[in-house]
């Protein structure tokens, strides 16, 4: 699986702990009487990825909105999870309700998966085998990546996503670290010393950049990274990512408990089988949380998604 297309999945939730990012606003004397990490940074690291996956193993059912922009859509999505897979209603297109045509496109493709449990049995599939891929990555970065500690400062957003939908108020964005809060600030390069075990690995390779952890919690909570080299996949045969691409990732504790991806960016270029160009431009904001029943059947949920539709 390419990179865009495991940081995708984790847009939904899980690889936030790949690439979380957080700008840090910390005043100076803050940072001066800041004391250093109790451990060195790289195990700093290995604790966050364990602690993230830990949290993932008891992940509970969450309800919330994303608003998706990529190469092809600009949509708002409101999705419900449950045990059988994720289940999803476009609300917006192109910052505008959905036309009538539209509208009955999502409602009669919700009512054939409800009518077809080998088809959504299919889908948890797939996401059960990207999100093994996904922890499978996480488990790498430890060893990855040199880590340096470059200070600490109050653990604080930038901004947090404040979804809107046309015809309705704008979510409330979710609830954050307090600014109070402490961070440790880590840069990270290339490990010359690591090989990567398959060609999805090979990423890490040409990866640099920053990451900013909650100290209490041991959670990443922002990351941004850059290419500071091309990365050839399969010797450059399968085709290679361009120096200069940007990811950026942002985790925020939110409504239902949990620390939950809410912002990512995609900036990547590349070719593929040396040909056809690729361009990756995907930017994820996801908001309005709140916590479903754990036993959830997935077609409850499509019933819960069908009812919140306002009424035309």
């Amino acid at each position: 699986m390419s990179l865009p297309i495991a940081c995708s999945l984790l847009a939904r939730r899980t690889l936030a702990v790949l690439a979380p990012a957080l700008l840090l606003v910390a005043s100076d004397a803050f940072a001066q009487t800041s004391p250093a990490p109790p451990i060195d940074p790289a195990a700093l690291v290995r604790r966050a990825v364990a602690e993230r996956l830990a949290e993932d193993a008891n992940h509970r059912p969450l309800r919330y909105f994303l608003h998706k922009q990529d190469n092809h859509h600009n949509i708002v999505q409101e999705i419900i999870e449950t045990p059988q897979g994720d289940v999803a209603l476009v609300v917006a297109s192109n910052g505008r309700p959905l036309s009538p045509v539209a509208r009955q496109r999502q409602i009669d493709r919700l009512h054939a998966l409800a009518a077809n449990p080998a088809l959504q049995q299919h889908r948890l599939s797939s996401e059960q085998a990207d999100q093994a891929r996904v922890d499978k990555l996480l488990r790498l970065l430890p060893d990855a990546f040199l880590y340096r500690y470059a200070g600490s400062g109050p653990c604080q957003v930038t901004s947090t996503p404040d979804i809107l939908i046309p015809g309705v108020a704008g979510l409330p964005p979710p609830a954050t670290s307090q600014p109070t809060q402490l961070c440790w600030h880590l840069t990270f390069t290339p490990n010359p010393q690591w090989n990567p075990p398959d060609i999805e690995s090979e990423v890490l390779r040409g990866m640099a950049g920053d990451v900013w952890m909650e100290a209490c919690q041991d959670r990443l909570v922002r990351l941004s990274a850059h290419l500071i080299a091309s990365v050839n996949f399969g010797w450059g045969i399968l085709g290679h990512l361009d120096k200069g691409g940007t990811v950026f990732f942002e985790q925020s504790y939110v409504d239902g408990g949990e620390w939950e991806l809410t912002r990512m960016k995609l900036n990547l270029t590349g070719k593929a089988l040396l040909i056809k160009s690729l361009g990756f431009h995907i930017t994820d904001e996801m908001a309005g949380f709140s916590a479903v029943p754990p036993d959830l059947d997935y077609r409850q949920a499509i019933k819960m998604l069908l009812d919140s539709l306002p009424a035309q």
